[in-house]
Order: structure tokens, then C-alpha cells, then sequence
């Protein structure tokens, strides 16, 4: 108990084990997603799909907290952890430059254009489906 009250009362540590949880997640789920669709050398759609994703999960999180408008219902060590650790580590987008710069290096211009494009639309349509499910299940 004692290890755990250690935890809860310093951020960066939240932040270091929710990010490592993150990261594990992100190359899971970037492998599944390779392996299912089978063009991993073509198309980054595992960084895609983590992007969108944690895009959502975060609006999930961040459209639960608005129920009092302005004060987030988790604790601020719950927010810290999950918000910043875990989805922070989850994410992926430097990965994302990274792929998008390859492909424009490579003069794929028409897979760089539907990375950005796919990336940002959709993680941001993430984020309003997050706080919309929540939003109509209150």
C-alpha cells in the first residue's frame, strides 16, 4: 500500500508507468493492425489506426470529465496517468511525421497526402465521437 501511495503522489511516475503501458499498447496494436491488413511496407495503417484510436479514447476521457462543466470527475492522478501516461505513450505522432516525411522522401506524394489527411480528419473525429457517446449516454 505504502509502494502505491508513493505512486499516486508523484506525476512523473504516473506519467512513466502509463506511458510504458502506452507504449506496449502502441506496438501491439501497430503489429495486429500489420499483420491483419497485410501492407505494413505500403501504407503506415497500424500508426493510422493507433492515432485514431487513442483519438478517441481520449475523447472518451476528456468528454466524461466535462459532466461538471470546466472540472474534470477523475482525480487529478487518474487524469495525469491515463491522459498523459498511457495515451500520450499510446499515440504515435512522431511516429506519423516520421512515415509521412518517408513517403514524401520516397515521392509518394499521394500516400503521404492520405496519411495527414487520414491522421488528422479522423483523430479528430475521434475526439468529437469520444465526447459525443458520452455526451448522449448521460
Amino acid at each position: 500500500m505504502e509502494s502505491i501511495n508513493l505512486i499516486l503522489r508523484h506525476p512523473y511516475l504516473l506519467v512513466g508507468i502509463g506511458g510504458a503501458l502506452g507504449s506496449v499498447a502502441r506496438a501491439g496494436m501497430t503489429d495486429l493492425i500489420t499483420r491483419w491488413i497485410g501492407m505494413g511496407n505500403l501504407f503506415p495503417f497500424g500508426t493510422v489506426v493507433v492515432n485514431i484510436t487513442g483519438a478517441f479514447l481520449m475523447g472518451l476521457l476528456a468528454g466524461y470529465g466535462e459532466t461538471d462543466p470546466g472540472k474534470l470527475i477523475f482525480s487529478p492522478g487518474v487524469r495525469t496517468f491515463m491522459m498523459i501516461g498511457v495515451l500520450g505513450g499510446y499515440t504515435t505522432f512522431s511516429s506519423f511525421s516520421l512515415q509521412t516525411f518517408l513517403l514524401m522522401e520516397q515521392g509518394n506524394w499521394i500516400g503521404a497526402f492520405l496519411n495527414v489527411f487520414l491522421s488528422v480528419f479522423l483523430c479528430i473525429a475521434g475526439i468529437w465521437l469520444g465526447f459525443s457517446v458520452i455526451r448522449v449516454c448521460q
